[in-house]
């Protein structure tokens, strides 16, 4: 199909994630509601079923495999891509071939295409930049840390949270970034509405007990164990943990207290607890962010975790604590206790302070750039007016063939191979 002159009706808009954890998809799932919200037609597309099957199993099984067996294998690997956009250079050269899939997978009357996974960026922004797709590309950068894998020719602009850093090597003067509000869905902005009391017995809390709430990502990543017996230790708060879809993570800790494994209802349950524990400096933080609750980061997951954890440190919205004998101090502190004091017992949970550990507000201070998501879209798209697909031509056998070949060979070289 070729191009199509401006179109009516409101428009399409194609958000393209990966299911890669959770934190990609609710993105792209709160993007799609709020364009869903300015009348915009919207359509979802995991860029894993884009990619060969046996590209899917190297860019989410063996990459989930890497981070929890060989976590300092990942961190070395984001690290150097982390210096020079030449790894990232060389992918968007092997991801060649499933430049084809990607064009006939944008509908022809799409009038842009949002990113929320840096992968997509590489296929997306040659086509871009060829003229193959004439409606703008922009990319929501869901981490704090503009990392090279994101930064493809051709890409538009990238939206970026408040305080997120465009690494040195992404030679920021000539990447175009817009300061936009986070994509946390309203419901944890207006969390406190929820009444305390109500969410604890909804989910079998205490009523009178201080909580922390221990997350770690939809697949429960890191030491997680670990983190629930030294929080349990200081004495100051009794462990929430979610283990996300990690099953096996859950059946390890069900037999404590309190321990859950997906849970749908998040605003709630963070309006339950006194204080959010993290690793990963992700979507859920900048969630408890939001609600106002407290953020510790403790025991940071490596790569994209402890990059995140620098920035939120940095800039006060959380504290890092960098080992177990600091962790009982950081704990106390929230509560204006002395370390080795325990928490008052008066039948009344006590409610989690304003500020964050470093004293700063929390939820206002994400939250202070005017720009929505979904408003640099909707500009971006009214602009364009109309799609710019080309090339959808029919798909050989020697086509596939070839895509998966040359895919599979693209991502075992960008991860290092296998290990």
């Amino acid at each position: 199909m070729g191009m199509r002159g401006d179109m009516e009706g409101p428009g399409r808009i194609l958000v393209v994630s990966a299911d890669i954890g959770a934190g990609h998809d609710a993105a792209a799932a709160e993007l799609a509601r709020r364009l869903r919200g300015r009348g915009l037609l919207v359509d979802r597309l995991n860029l894993l079923e884009v990619l060969p099957v046996a590209a899917r199993w190297v860019v989410r099984d063996a990459y989930r495999g890497i981070l929890r067996w060989l976590p300092w294998g990942y961190d070395v690997l984001f690290r150097l891509t982390g210096r020079s956009r030449v790894p990232a250079s060389v992918l968007r050269s092997l991801l060649r071939p499933v430049r084809r899939r990607m064009r006939r997978a944008i509908p022809p009357d799409t009038r842009a295409v949002v990113t929320t996974y840096p992968f997509a960026n590489q296929l997306l922004g040659p086509l871009r930049r060829q003229g193959r797709l004439a409606v703008p590309v922009i990319s929501y950068v869901t981490d704090l840390v503009v990392h090279p894998t994101w930064l493809a020719p051709g890409v538009d602009v990238y939206c970026a949270v408040r305080h997120a850093e465009v690494q040195p090597s992404g030679a920021a003067d000539d990447v175009e970034v817009t300061v936009v509000r986070p994509l946390v869905a309203a419901a944890f902005a207006t969390s406190s509405a929820v009444d305390r009391r109500e969410a604890r017995q909804r989910f079998g809390l205490p009523p009178d007990e201080r909580l922390a709430l221990i997350v770690a990502g939809a697949w429960g990543a890191g030491d997680i164990a670990a983190t629930v017996a030294e929080v349990r230790a200081t004495g100051h708060v009794r462990p929430v943990v979610v283990c996300g879809r990690n099953e096996e993570l859950y059946q390890r800790l069900r037999g404590g207290e309190h321990v859950f494994g997906w849970v749908e209802d998040m605003p709630a349950l963070m309006r339950a607890v006194d204080v959010v524990v993290e690793n990963a400096g992700g979507l859920t933080c900048q969630e408890a962010l939001a609600c106002g609750v407290p953020v510790v980061t403790y025991r940071p997951i490596p790569g994209h975790g402890r990059a995140n954890a620098t920035i939120l440190a940095r800039t006060g919205l959380t504290r890092w604590v960098p080992g177990r004998d600091q962790l009982g101090p950081v704990l106390a502190g929230l509560f204006g206790e002395a370390d080795g004091e325990r928490p008052d017992r008066d039948g009344e949970p006590r409610s989690h302070p304003g500020p964050t550990a470093a004293g700063r507000p929390a939820g206002p201070d994400l939250a202070a750039p005017t720009a929505d998501p979904a408003g640099v879209v909707a500009e971006a798209a009214g602009r364009a007016g109309s799609a710019g697909v080309e090339g959808r031509g029919r798909r050989t056998l020697v086509d596939s063939v070839g895509d998966a070949v040359a895919v599979v060979a693209a991502l075992l070289q960008a991860t290092g191979g296998p290990r």
